[in-house]
């Protein structure tokens, strides 16, 4: 069986990878956790850029691709946020909402495989994560720096969530055809 471990998909894997490491660094008593996680975090999602960018421009887009790199962010902003909600870092309604939508975006996906269609991540989608990457990433910067104000990081958890709605609802406007 061919998986198409091509270079982008083995940096996916890779992100996919560090999601055990950022958790651990989050649960664990370590010094200066909250600061390490944000390295490790922004790090882990550097690479959903990377690994686009050398698919596209090398014509190295699979399947695979397709499959592997929107749940690769999945897993890395739903684990994070899950760990900010165990510490106290984050809200749990927040993090519901974004879970729902993960959940209903994958099954829209799921939907259109069984019909032979393949979803990739829009624009929107994308900015989605964007917003959402940043939101996580202050929140702990803001645990570890007490400098940074705490609000700040509710704010842009809640216009990630906002953006969130409305790039689910983009999914599901664009797949309606698939419920016919």
């Amino acid at each position: 069986m061919n998986l198409n471990l091509n270079l982008p998909n083995t940096i996916t894997l890779i992100r996919i990878a560090m999601i055990p490491l950022i958790m651990l660094v989050l649960l664990l008593p370590i010094p200066g956790k909250y600061i390490i996680a944000a390295v490790l975090f922004v790090g882990a999602s550097a690479t959903d850029g990377l690994d686009g960018h050398i698919a596209r421009s090398r014509n190295l887009v699979t399947t695979l691709g397709k499959f592997l790199d929107p749940l690769a962010d999945k897993l890395l902003i739903l684990a994070t946020l899950i760990c900010l909600l165990a510490l106290g870092k984050a809200g749990a309604v927040a993090i519901i909402i974004i879970l729902t939508r993960e959940l209903m975006v994958t099954g829209l996906r799921a939907i259109a495989a069984d019909k032979g269609v393949v979803i990739a991540a829009s624009y929107f989608g994308k900015f989605k994560t964007v917003s959402q990457i940043v939101a996580i990433t202050y929140i702990l910067l803001a645990a570890g720096i007490a400098a940074l104000p705490e609000w700040i990081g509710v704010l842009l958890l809640w216009i990630a969530v906002v953006i969130t709605i409305l790039s689910g609802a983009d999914y599901f406007y664009k797949g309606k055809d698939l419920f016919e």
